[in-house]
């Protein structure tokens, strides 16, 4: 069974989420005579997690009883926990929908990768916390000589 990181609810023409251990959906795909015999979408319960999302999005592609994973990108402690599942892990296939990909799956036109393809905690946005000693507000009074003690 092979395994593909999507976006949205998931499904044949939904976009691959570049992704991987925060995707929407894993859209899981059976495969029979060389054709799609079906498919299951699961919804990514990792994908809002403080940490640990790419682990537990691998015990989920696990689970599902997938041996394949297509997405975009994968850090180094989901490829770690991939890799102990013996799943084999494609990437690089953002921009298309899980049914090209899985089209050039079964061509076997792509090659599995043997590391991971970004650092940690890719995909975990920026945001706009607070922070960033920016705000000038704060405790201790007026200027000071640039930071300086005179003392």
């Amino acid at each position: 069974m092979i395994a593909v990181s999507s976006q949205g609810n998931g499904g044949l023409d939904a976009p691959i989420d570049p992704r991987f251990g925060r995707c929407a959906s894993f859209t899981f795909v059976t495969i029979q005579n060389g054709n799609i015999a079906g498919i299951n979408v699961v919804s990514n319960a990792s994908r809002m997690a403080a940490g640990g999302a790419g682990i537990q999005s691998a015990q989920t592609v696990g689970n599902n009883g997938a041996n394949v994973i297509l997405t975009g990108n994968v850090g180094p402690n989901a490829f770690n926990a991939l890799n102990s599942l013996n799943i084999e892990i494609y990437t690089g296939l953002a921009g298309m929908t899980v049914k090209e990909a899985v089209s050039q799956y079964l061509s076997g036109s792509l090659q599995p990768v043997s590391d991971a393809t970004v650092g940690s905690h890719f995909g975990m946005g920026g945001g706009r916390g607070r922070g960033g000693g920016r705000g000038g507000g704060g405790r201790g009074g007026g200027g000071g000589g640039g930071g300086r003690s005179q003392f």
